[in-house]
């Protein structure tokens, strides 16, 4: 099954990576932010039984401290926390605002912290009208997949996702995602895709909200894939401590 394979495509034991964001409104006013994530894949006979992620803000300083933790529970529902440093308190995310706006941004809690596999059915498109090949920002042409991915959440806020998914390496290039009128609002485009130290990477990528009108830019800055990360490095208490990145011995950097 396609979505199966998307879900469980090779990935690194774990990651530190330092991002950009840029949040453009409608006037084409640009916001910048800054920060890091870390995380860790989980499953049988890993530390950790599902996976797991913390991102940190660290730049401007009306957002800086601010950090979203997600731990993945296969056989339950997953857990997001998201510590708010000027109320000094971690707050629970509910199921029912996972797909509300992420700090302000185009992207959803669920773009970022993962969608829960077992909350959509998949359906794969083919035939006529169905695309066979996506197009990438630098002109090249790869074959793809197109999945249909439905919320089995009638009150969904976006009830169903189209996603071209990259034959090659299982990466999600581009995605349509529909509101309750069945409108395309939102738009997933990975920018720039490539291979780092053996695994693929979205090193840049953008959500538009064609309602909204804005649009907001990931940029992968620095990443480091099997560092060695602890279960620890993912707990409430670590949510709550407002540290950066810490300095690694080695870095790759993406270009």
């Amino acid at each position: 099954m396609l979505a199966r394979q998307v879900e469980d495509r090779e990935a690194a034991k774990d990651a530190r990576m330092a991002m950009r964001m840029r949040l453009v409104d409608r006037q084409q006013r640009v916001r910048e932010r800054a920060l890091t994530l870390i995380s860790m894949r989980g499953g049988p006979g890993r530390p950790v039984p599902g996976d797991r992620s913390l991102m940190r803000f660290t730049y401007p300083n009306d957002i800086k401290g601010t950090a979203f933790l997600v731990w993945e529970q296969p056989n339950a529902d997953d857990e997001r926390f998201l510590y708010l440093p000027s109320l000094g308190r971690v707050r629970r995310i509910a199921g029912s605002e996972t797909q509300e706006s992420f700090v302000g941004s185009d992207f959803t809690f669920e773009d970022i912290g993962g969608r829960e596999f077992e909350d959509y059915t998949y359906r794969l498109l083919e035939g006529a009208g169905v695309p066979a090949t996506w197009t990438a920002p630098d002109g090249t042409t790869h074959p793809v997949s197109v999945l249909e991915s439905t919320s089995r959440d009638t009150a969904a806020r976006f009830p169903r996702v189209v996603s071209l998914i990259r034959r090659d390496n299982l990466i999600v290039v581009r995605a349509e995602i529909r509101n309750r009128r069945d409108e395309i609002q939102k738009t997933f485009e990975a920018v720039r895709v490539e291979k780092i130290a053996g695994y693929w990477t979205v090193t840049e990528m953008r959500m538009s909200d064609a309602v909204q009108r804005t649009r907001t830019e990931l940029v992968l800055e620095k990443v480091e894939y099997d560092v060695g990360l602890k279960p620890d490095d993912f707990s409430r208490r670590e949510l709550e401590r407002g540290g950066g990145w810490p300095a690694p011995s080695q870095r790759t950097r993406a270009r």
